[in-house]
């Protein structure tokens, strides 16, 4: 009896911290999982957001020089200045590997690099013909040149002042050569296993970081076929080498192109089995502890112990702290015992509790993380409850990094967040987006409350000396609910809008959605 005694006790205390390490394992990794997803989608859709950006510069850099070039097509012995102009589109801004001018005859007038030795010939590529036959802004999937390379062709007509055709200006970018893709996706990638790439409309890899790939038609993969259909979004696939990936996903609507960033389920959840490590490793003792007391006392327990073993196997389930309290021990040995199972429900409970907590807020500055934020505005735009959201970045924040080193700027951080909650009330939501991305929900808040409170903040950062003994100044962006977006992803887009708008005129600034240009 006393072994059968012992066995069941030490089978139901096993039991509960088997359970508890699991139910904490399981909790951790779903949170991993679900907080990689996050990431993932939103460093996708910041992705696509530059690419596009860059794209809409892009066109509009060649509708400038298409305009300069109209005088210059229909000029007898303007070879030189077409040239000229040709070799300053590629050298302004470095996004083309070549450049062409060609007139409406399809007759190539001018290149840069002028070694290409195509002046003269008729423009016949796939991507070239669509593109006089467009006579329209133009971004070509990917084709085969005249000199044999893999490329993209973005172009512009040519017309003159009475809407004549004339011809067009365009530039290639060489996918399997050093080009621009690489330079604006690659300088952003993770440090962490993750990984980014970009393909066309029909599910062709026209970037990635094995440069191998690039060329290979993905079209048996679920994010690629929700791209595909337009859709941006986070999910758990297994890829083209059978891994399992967790990809965030956004289109690039002028390009129509589609950018999936992912990292391999493996990876992301390695912390959790550490964690579970480390959790067994620290249950052991106590375990032993628990051994040596029921053997010593087992003979006179069998009553408590039932009892005791019963609400040690349901406490997984719900709190039974209470009914094993009550539980009466009239002799010194299964007294210890009850202590020590309440010792250690209470004590992988804090730790469950713990790595909740982790999971919901950011780890240097303390405030709540990306996940916490997106469900606060889940929870409140679907109880209709207004509210207003300001997304602010840091000024140059780069410079503080390059200049102090990252443990100052890491201060200057935790500096930002202190100042957020300093101007919050208790009801608003202090987050970290990104980086140097911080937001701040204000419930029922409209946009003209926001911006008194983000203009609090961007007042007080002006004024005062941060770690790295210097003013760092914020520029914000306000968007509120409902007044500007009814979906959370909207809203968020046109707080984005703003901050750009606060960026790009100036910094150091707060600029309302709809109120942009003033």
């Amino acid at each position: 009896m006393k072994y059968l005694i012992l066995s069941v006790a030490l089978m139901s205390v096993i039991l509960t911290l088997v359970s508890s390490i699991y139910s904490g394992y399981r909790v951790s990794k779903q949170t991993l999982v679900n907080s990689t997803l996050a990431t993932n989608q939103a460093y996708a859709d910041k992705l696509a957001n530059s690419t596009e950006t860059y794209l809409t510069m892009t066109l509009q850099i060649l509708e400038t020089s298409a305009e300069s070039l109209s005088p210059l097509i229909q000029e007898t012995g303007s070879e030189n200045a077409l040239a000229a102009e040709a070799d300053r589109l590629k050298k302004q801004t470095d996004t083309f590997n070549s450049v062409l001018i060609v007139n409406k005859d399809a007759e190539i007038l001018a290149t840069s690099p002028q070694t290409l030795g195509l002046k003269g010939q008729k423009l016949v590529s796939v991507g070239g013909k669509e593109a006089l036959e467009k006579r329209d802004a133009f971004i070509s999937q990917p084709y085969t040149s005249l000199t044999g390379r893999l490329i993209i062709f973005i172009s512009q007509p040519i017309f003159d002042e009475k809407g004549l055709y004339l011809g067009l200006v365009g530039g290639t970018i060489y996918l399997k050569e050093e080009n621009i893709l690489q330079t604006v996706l690659g300088e952003h990638f993770y440090k962490d296993g993750s990984y980014v790439y970009v393909v066309d409309q029909s599910g062709r890899i026209i970037y990635h970081p094995d440069p191998k790939r690039v060329n290979e038609v993905i079209d048996d993969n679920k994010v690629i076929k929700e791209l595909m259909a337009g859709f941006d979004g986070a999910m758990e696939v297994t890829n083209s080498q059978d891994k399992v990936m967790l990809a965030g996903y956004a289109t690039i609507p002028t390009a129509k192109w589609g950018v999936v960033s992912q990292k391999e389920k493996k990876s992301a959840i390695a912390p959790s089995v550490s964690m579970t490590n480390e959790m067994i490793r620290k249950t052991l003792p106590f375990l032993l502890v628990v051994l040596i007391i029921l053997f010593m006392v087992s003979k006179q327990i069998a009553l408590p112990l039932q009892k005791l073993a019963y609400y040690t196997e349901t406490s997984t389930e719900n709190s039974q702290e209470e009914k094993i309290n009550q539980v009466r021990t009239w002799y010194y040995e299964a007294s210890q015992l009850k202590k020590a199972l309440n010792y250690s429900l209470n004590f992988f409970q804090d730790r469950v509790n713990f790595f909740i907590h982790q999971s919901t807020t950011d780890p240097l500055t303390k405030v709540w993380n990306r996940r916490t934020m997106d469900e606060y505005m889940k929870k409140w735009t679907e109880q209709g409850t207004p509210y207003a959201m300001i997304i602010l970045d840091m000024d140059k924040f780069k410079r503080v990094n390059d200049t102090y080193g990252h443990a100052t700027g890491d201060e200057v951080l935790k500096f930002l967040a202190f100042e957020m909650k300093a101007v919050s009330r208790e009801q608003d939501r202090c987050c970290r987006f990104g980086g140097e991305e911080f937001v701040l929900l204000l419930p029922e808040t409209d946009a003209a409350g926001a911006y008194q409170a983000a203009e609090r903040l961007r007042k007080r950062m002006e004024s005062t000396v941060s770690p790295c003994g210097e003013i760092v100044t914020i520029s914000s962006g306000v968007a509120a609910f409902p007044e500007h977006a009814l979906h959370p992803a909207e809203l968020l887009e046109l707080a984005d809008q703003s901050l750009y708008e606060a960026k790009r005129t100036g910094r150091n600034r707060t600029i309302v959605q709809g109120k942009l240009s003033e």
